[in-house]
């Protein structure tokens, strides 16, 4: 059988590292135009060669272990088990910044090849590079490669198997002068670390290491120009990047823009296409169910079965899925938008804002992924080095309407703000401005000192057109995703809502309910009407959904449909109805997201108080919406 080699894949953020991963093991990754995508390492296979395993390693500047993802790079790479080559993923259309990483990984003495990344994009703007050039600088083999449309992988693959199969010896870069901290042939952890000097204090040897740190890392920039001068030549012309943000990163126009392209972005999928889509849905669910009522019928399928069937399953799960075309077609906008490199833009523009809330631009990224699912929103939270927006973030990024929350926005606008577009829009402002107050209220909690104002480094990637595959993945991922949980969670708390509605605890024992006001449920509901009576929704169905909503937030509209019997106008008034979506878009997320908060707060008792926070957060807005509107 024969042995197994292990391949790291390693590059900068955004580089192509996980389109490159895809494309060589097969995978399906998540790919998009957005530093930080891989934020834990991932393994696959060499496709055509099983013994070749690729380990895709966070995307990363350096090996210098500051954030949690170099921390994870640097141990796979320079620990017991180091891997057998390194494949070094390289931006061609920045290959100065890329190419630090670079020579950090020709001193570990591991084989290395060079994947020099947008090969096509190079040409198409008329620069000149030269491979064989860099190749004898660094002294390894180096390969033009466009991961998006497949130029130069099947060099790269054959490349990959020669080294596994022959396992050549390092050779590291001397066709250049050397710098300070090169390689002397063994692995070392390719940090600078300079000896301590003798004869002075220890305030004095720290500023002495110091400016020798500064030296040895300005050195090696000064190689990578030199470098880069000799085997790129640039044809000087202005990038369309460069001219498209002279005009979406304006001073003046940037937010208002960002603004203006967000509510086009929910008119279309919510009122707009998306309305339609979704009434074809509710319409061909209906039908579906006439017919299922009739075939069972026919069947002669007992009573309760049948009530099961129509009441329970399809007016709980059905009442969710038609709200699926809408979705779906939120998450292609905002696929399209973070694919093309534009999101990454509003990081850069929101950095400032939220520097005055004690966070930063690298904030953004969990939020974004809020909006599709709280927990890789929670978990991308490790990319932020502080510790503090790190917890803070983790804990308020779930303010943001989720896929989850989306049925309910639709729901009630459909039923009491006649489909009004600007509903969702408003829920997503709301959710903004929840996590900026909270970012003050929990430093004040905390008694946290302010940070230290860092310098952020925010990359901005080339605009580029999605690949219509990568696209369409993106979708089906996130809408199955959705689905799936629909057809499990939401499922099976509709059984359980339509169960505990048709039975009462009557003389020591179960009996049937004479109607869904006399069930467990309502009287469970009953029991805590008081609770929510001073936020408008003290019916107990709307309690019971606000309770069902915390396994899972689609919950809530297949257990309104549900009690309601798809009649919820009855429960509500707009105001009410609006404290309602309040409190259940900005209370604790669902059971998974908790189970994710867990693991980034450390401990039960932290994770807790998180959720108590987020429930005594969203009564209290709710509570203020209501009692305010009450004056209007």
């Amino acid at each position: 059988m024969p042995t197994t080699t292990t391949v790291a894949l390693i590059g900068n953020p955004n580089s192509g590292k996980t389109t490159l991963f895809n494309a060589l093991t097969g995978a399906n990754q998540f790919t998009g135009n957005w530093p930080g995508v891989t934020v834990e390492k991932k393994e696959g296979r060499l496709r055509g060669d099983k013994s070749v395993r690729i380990l895709d390693l966070p995307g990363i500047y350096s090996l210098t272990p500051f954030s949690p993802e170099e921390i994870v790079a640097r141990d796979a790479l320079t620990g017991e088990a180091p891997p057998g080559a390194v494949l070094n993923i390289v931006d061609g259309t920045n290959l100065e910044r890329n190419l630090y990483l670079t020579l950090q990984l020709l001193e570990l003495g591991l084989p290395v090849i060079v994947a020099v990344n947008c090969a096509d994009v190079l040409r198409k703007r008329g620069d000149v590079f030269r491979a064989d050039t860099l190749a004898m600088l660094l002294g390894c083999p180096v390969v033009e490669i466009s991961a998006l449309k497949g130029f130069g992988l099947g060099e790269l693959i054959g490349l990959l198997k020669d080294t596994c199969k022959y396992k050549p010896p390092a050779t590291p870069a001397t066709s250049l002068p050397p710098y300070r901290g090169a390689s002397d042939g063994k692995r070392t952890s390719a940090i600078v670390k300079i000896p301590p000097v003798g004869g002075m204090s220890r305030s004095d040897r720290g500023v002495q290491q110091r400016k020798d740190s500064e030296a040895a890392i300005a050195a090696r920039y000064d190689r990578i120009e030199a470098i880069a001068k000799l085997c790129l030549r640039k044809s000087g012309k202005k990038e369309f990047s460069q001219r498209v943000d002279d005009l979406l990163l304006n001073r003046w126009l940037a937010l208002p823009i960002f603004v203006l392209l967000m509510f086009l972005v929910y008119y279309v999928s919510v009122a707009g296409l998306g309305s339609r889509l979704a009434e074809s849905a509710a319409q061909g669910i209906d039908a579906f169910g006439r017919a299922l009522e009739a075939l069972l019928l026919r069947w002669d399928v007992l009573p309760w079965l049948r009530a099961l069937a129509i009441d329970g399953l399809l007016a709980g799960a059905g009442t969710v899925l038609g709200f699926v075309p809408q979705m779906a077609l939120l998450f292609a906008c905002l696929a399209f938008l973070e694919g093309c490199g534009y999101l990454a833009r509003i990081a850069f523009i929101l950095d400032c804002l939220l520097r005055r809330f004690g966070l930063s631009g690298k904030c953004f990224m969990p939020m974004l992924l809020a909006t599709g699912c709280g927990v890789p929103a929670i978990l991308s939270t490790r990319a932020i080095d502080s510790t503090r927006e790190r917890k803070i973030t983790a804990v308020t990024c779930t303010f943001l309407p989720c896929s989850a929350k989306l049925p309910v926005i639709a729901l009630m606008a459909g039923a009491f703000f006649g489909g009004a577009w600007w509903l969702s829009p408003l829920c997503y402002l709301i959710g903004a401005a929840a996590i900026l107050l909270s970012s003050i209220l929990l430093q004040l909690i905390k008694k946290t000192p302010k940070a230290l104002a860092v310098p952020q480094v925010l990359e901005l990637p080339p605009y580029r057109l999605p690949s219509l595959k990568n696209l369409a993945r993106n979708v089906w991922d996130r809408t199955f995703s959705f689905v799936k949980k629909a057809g499990s969670v939401i499922l099976l708390s509709a059984m359980g809502v339509w169960f505990l509605s048709s039975v009462a605890w009557e003389g020591g024992r179960f009996v049937p309910a004479r109607s869904l006001s006399q069930g467990l449920l309502a009287e469970l509901g009953r029991a805590l009407e008081w609770l929510f009576r001073p936020l408008g929704f003290g019916q107990w169905q709307a309690v019971v959904a606000t309770l069902t909503a915390f396994v899972a937030k689609e919950n809530a509209v297949s257990t309104l449909g549900i009690l309601y019997s798809g009649h919820i106008e009855r429960g509500f008034t707009p105001l009410s109805a609006f404290s309602f979506l309040i409190f259940n878009l900005l209370s604790m997320p669902c059971v998974a997201a908790v189970s994710a908060l867990r693991r980034e707060m450390g401990s039960a008792g932290r994770t807790l108080l998180a959720v108590g926070y987020q429930c005594a957060f969203a009564y209290a807005a709710a509570f203020l919406v209501y009692q305010a509107g009450q004056f209007l």
